[in-house]
């Protein structure tokens, strides 16, 4: 037995290494938009494409930081009001009247969603078939609860000019203020990052691809070579399906991308307990692993592995007194725990929570496995009062 659980521990211990070493340095952060200034070569029309559902709440303060971009280019905005029922669109028309900038402020009232789509790509469509009018160089996809900070859009627009790049997208800061988001917020990214190296992503010798959907700028011609949003119409995970479209069309040429993190662009969705952020998770992590009974086994014995066999490693060696058992299990623990660390960091938690992981990656595991439960009792994908078939 003892033999067994040395073998398990010193086998987390190699991943844990493997994982620093060859995963892309994941865990560093430092694909920041904001990392440098960059001048801007030149002046695009920005569309920006906004579905909101009930969004009231948010839009007073969301809406009002994209209205006031410093991006001194032609800039307009749409909203699509993807039939709310708590006075969405009155809400935007004030903040735009208000700010003077209803000239440049759209409001479109959604149709009843169309067969075969999901929800929000069904609103970003409708909006992006009419902004087309106003013949933009790029779309701006963003969410109803993102606040910008002033100069987002024209970072980002430097970023895709300077670097000839068809999407640039940035996770934005997420809320990090509750008990429980200080706990599992940090640890999302994490992870997030884990699968998806945002190194790996900005290499266009990689075929790894990812996108954070609060906030994409895509080039017309790379939205238009790819068919347009039609083409992940039905996607619950819309913005990884659009960065691995625009990445992996060969047929014109392969699509840059760039994803990063932002320091200053935050999401206002607030998580204040457990059963939010564990909705918010188990709305799609079984999406994530293509509905698939196998992956899913897969993921809970790796994860099993990666995380949760450290600790009780280190428990269970200094409690017989196998200080090789001990060891191992402390030094995967350490390893994870420094791995950890600068995400921590940057969402400015306390240091002790790099600690935490391997607990918070076992509630992560629950939710995993939630959201396969879900799916198999056709709950899978609800949102916003919607739920979708796989």
């Amino acid at each position: 037995m003892a033999a067994f659980v040395l073998l398990l521990t010193g086998l987390s211990l190699l991943i844990w290494i493997g994982l620093l070493i060859f995963r892309g340095q994941f865990w560093r952060c430092d694909q920041q938009l904001e990392a440098k200034e960059i001048p801007l070569p030149s002046l695009p029309r920005i569309c920006a494409v906004i579905p909101a559902r009930n969004e009231a709440d948010l839009l007073p303060i969301t809406l009002r930081s994209l209205l006031l971009q410093d991006y001194p280019g032609d800039f307009n905005v749409f909203l699509v009001d993807d039939r709310s029922t708590d006075g969405t669109a009155d809400f935007a028309q004030g903040v735009a009247y208000a700010l003077n900038k209803a000239d440049k402020f759209h409001i479109i009232s959604g149709k009843s969603l169309a067969p075969g789509w999901s929800g929000k790509l069904w609103a970003v469509e409708q909006g992006i078939q009419i902004a087309t009018e106003f013949a933009p160089d790029y779309f701006l996809l963003t969410d109803a609860d993102i606040e910008h900070d002033s100069g987002s859009l024209r970072r980002l627009v430097a970023k895709a000019e300077q670097e000839d790049l068809d999407l640039v997208s940035v996770m934005v800061r997420l809320r990090c203020e509750s008990f429980w988001e200080q706990i599992l917020i940090p640890a999302f990214v994490f992870f997030f990052q884990k699968l998806y190296p945002f190194r790996w992503v900005n290499n266009p010798k990689n075929s790894t691809a990812a996108a954070a959907g609060g906030s994409i700028l895509i080039r017309k011609t790379a939205l238009d070579k790819i068919g347009g949003i039609a083409t992940i119409r039905q996607a619950l995970i819309d913005d990884c399906a659009l960065a691995k479209a625009v990445k992996g069309n060969k047929e014109w040429r392969q699509g840059r991308i760039w994803l990063g993190l932002s320091a200053l662009t935050e999401s206002l969705r607030p998580y204040p307990d457990l059963d939010t952020v564990w909705q918010m998770v188990a709305r799609t992590a079984y999406t994530q692993l293509n509905y698939s009974p196998l992956l899913l086994a897969g993921t809970v014995v790796a994860m099993t592995l990666i995380y949760l066999i450290p600790p009780l490693a280190t428990i269970l060696g200094a409690v017989t007194l196998n200080w090789a058992i001990a060891l191992l299990g402390l030094s995967a623990w350490f390893l994870m725990s420094f791995a950890y660390y600068p995400t921590i960091r940057f969402y400015k938690c306390p240091a002790w929570l790099a600690c935490c992981l391997p607990a918070i990656a076992f509630l992560y595991t629950l939710m995993t496995i939630d959201s396969a439960i879900r799916h198999w009792q056709g709950r899978g994908g609800a949102w916003k009062g919607r739920v979708y078939p796989s």
